[in-house]
């Protein structure tokens, strides 16, 4: 094996960043972004994108590499992650994998399942009938074709329920059963930790830190992006939370108060479904609400183990 590899998991505003910037201050660790947002350039604010000065002294990698009109899959992701992994080893250094996308790390740890590329008539089709008749009534329908999918999904998931009966329509089969059939072994070892905040307290981080991007101009940036790139509010890019509320905004369907709302409840959401996540990957060790110590109970581990992997 090429040596040993580590991931930080946990929900939005859990402290993965700012954890993984103390890890890197005290061993030679280059950082792997697992968030599905920070692949797009201009989108800084709503992402909390690691600024550029910080980027200059810690190497992160994935981050600003395509425009938020392009599309970027679980699979390309996997592709460019194995590479920057193989060449950070190379430069004997330890790769620690930061994100919350857990679609990313499930891509990595089980391999690429064999599911049909997304076809852009049939989820305007579906996107109509949820117009028509709401995402609870499609939920429904999945729940006759796919009902272990229809289990793992809220009724209110409208990225998940779409992709799952898109992939109904497309192959035939449901989704759950063309998922987990192309396990890959990993040609180094990867030891993953997971954050598990306190909810009260992730929930106080998830506001207070919606209203900073708020303060910092996050309406502006989204109003910009419209105007330099040919977006639409269905773009993977502006279904990301935080940026589709405020296109809801700027369309104005809603006032700003609404807005703040809108965006926590939906930051909340993601959340939960991130947690959800975590509890299905078994080799997780994982940090259980405990306050302040969570954060320096991980530290503490990836310094551990990051040492003995040098030593190795």
């Amino acid at each position: 094996m090429a040596g040993t590899a580590f991931a930080l998991l946990g929900p939005t505003a859990s402290g993965k960043s700012a954890l993984a910037v103390k890890v890197a201050a005290k061993l030679p660790v280059e950082i792997v972004s697992m968030d599905s947002a920070l692949v797009y350039r201009g989108m800084d604010i709503g992402t909390a994108k690691p600024g550029a000065a910080l980027r200059a002294q810690v190497p992160h990698h994935l981050i600003d590499i395509i425009d938020p009109d392009q599309s970027y899959s679980a699979g390309r992701w996997r592709e460019d992650a194995l590479s920057k992994i193989s060449e950070i080893f190379a430069r004997k250094a330890i790769p620690l994998l930061v994100g919350g996308t857990m679609l990313y790390y499930r891509a990595l740890t089980a391999g690429l399942d064999a599911l049909p590329q997304a076809d852009a008539r049939i989820r305007t089709e579906i996107e109509a009938e949820a117009a028509r008749s709401g995402w609870p009534v499609l939920h429904a329908e999945l729940e006759k074709v796919d009902p272990k999918a229809a289990s793992r999904i809220a009724p209110s998931d409208a990225q998940r329920i779409q992709r799952a009966l898109e992939v109904w329509r497309i192959a035939g089969k449901p989704l759950s059963e063309l998922q987990g059939v192309a396990r890959k072994e990993l040609p180094f070892e990867l030891k993953g930790i997971a954050l598990v905040p306190e909810r009260a307290l992730l929930h106080q981080r998830i506001k207070i830190r919606f209203e900073a991007m708020l303060q910092l101009g996050l309406i502006g940036e989204v109003r910009a992006l419209k105007k330099k790139h040919r977006l639409s509010a269905a773009m993977p890019s502006m279904r990301a939370v935080g940026y589709r509320q405020v296109w809801e905004y700027l369309d104005g369907r809603y006032d700003k108060e609404s807005l703040r709302e809108k965006a926590t409840a939906a930051t909340r959401q993601l959340a939960k479904r991130q947690l959800t996540w975590l509890r299905s990957f078994p080799d997780l060790l994982r940090l259980d609400a405990g306050g302040a110590q969570d954060p320096a109970v991980a530290l503490h581990l990836l310094l551990d183990e990051g040492r003995q992997a040098l030593r190795r």
